[in-house]
């Protein structure tokens, strides 16, 4: 199996991009339940008008994030350009008959989330100077750790399906996952972790620009009870950078998952929501 992610920085300090860069690009193979092998950098960085010292520090962020994750770094591919940007081409290994994808979800299913929610807002206030030296090491821990404790635990228990959230937010990837099993998803509004700080930020009107688009994307397929809180729902589409995994997994299961995830310190993991027959797609519920 192989992927490919790479983006603009979404902190200040380089070392931290670099870290959150290749957590952000390995989490695809982590979502199918794969090992990374080998990965190589994608390198985009304005030479002339940044000192090379900030690029040494995003790389050796990037290298160690991919020994982190038990891989090899084997080069890359750099071009001078305006603005920098930065990821990893992965490549992972998975036994053919036990990948997971985003298609497997059943009926039945309860679905687990294990990370809290946040990057993208929290990123938004940190450009503008708005956050506070905990939160933002808080936001930044969730965005680099790597979602491959939780991807061990998914396959030690055995689920049906999983997929990371990162762009379209936790709503639009669990649009995807819906559609692609063809079945009705619920998410619990009030069992979503979220990241401390996150919702006064919301409160203040603070909304990246892409989460209107996530929410334009979705809008015919999700429905919002009334009682969900506009704040919380604003939150569901938020486009998350190294967001965790969303997996569904059988009743019977998902206590021994949880168990297991909490047990690799995935302590914010939470069951979020449930699998049901119906027209495919979300259903956003308090």
């Amino acid at each position: 199996m192989q992927s490919l992610d790479f983006f603009t920085p979404v902190v200040d300090d380089p070392y931290a991009f670099g870290q959150i860069a290749a957590a952000n690009s390995l989490s695809d193979i982590y979502a199918m339940g794969g090992t990374p092998v080998t990965a190589m950098n994608i390198v985009c960085f304005p030479s002339k008008d940044m000192p090379l010292d900030h690029l040494k520090k995003i790389l050796q962020g990037g290298i160690d994030k991919v020994h982190e994750a038990g891989a090899v770094l084997m080069g890359g591919h750099s071009v001078d350009d305006r603005e920098p940007k930065y990821g990893l081409a992965v490549t992972g290994t998975v036994h053919p008959d036990k990948f997971v994808t985003n298609a497997g979800a059943l009926p039945g299913d309860r679905l687990i989330l294990t990370k809290p929610l946040g990057t993208g807002i929290l990123s938004t206030a940190l450009k503008g100077g708005m956050l506070t030296p905990e939160i933002t090491t808080q936001v930044i821990d969730v965005m680099k750790t790597l979602n491959r404790d939780a991807s061990e635990a998914m396959m030690e228990i055995g689920v049906n399906s999983a997929t990371d959230i990162t762009g379209f937010g936790l709503a639009g990837h669990a649009l995807e996952m819906a559609e692609a099993s063809r079945v009705r998803i619920f998410i619990r509004a009030s069992r979503v972790p979220v990241i401390p700080g996150t919702m006064d930020y919301l409160k203040q009107g603070l909304l990246p620009e892409g989460d209107y688009a996530n929410m334009d994307f979705c809008r015919d397929k999700v429905t919002v009870d009334p009682a969900v809180d506009k704040n919380m729902k604003d939150l569901l589409f938020d486009a998350q950078t190294s967001g965790g995994l969303l997996i569904s997994v059988t009743e019977q299961r998902s206590e021994d998952l949880l168990i297991r995830l909490m047990e690799k310190g995935l302590v914010e993991a939470s069951v979020t929501g449930w699998v049901e027959d119906g027209f495919p797609g979300i259903s956003l519920v308090p």
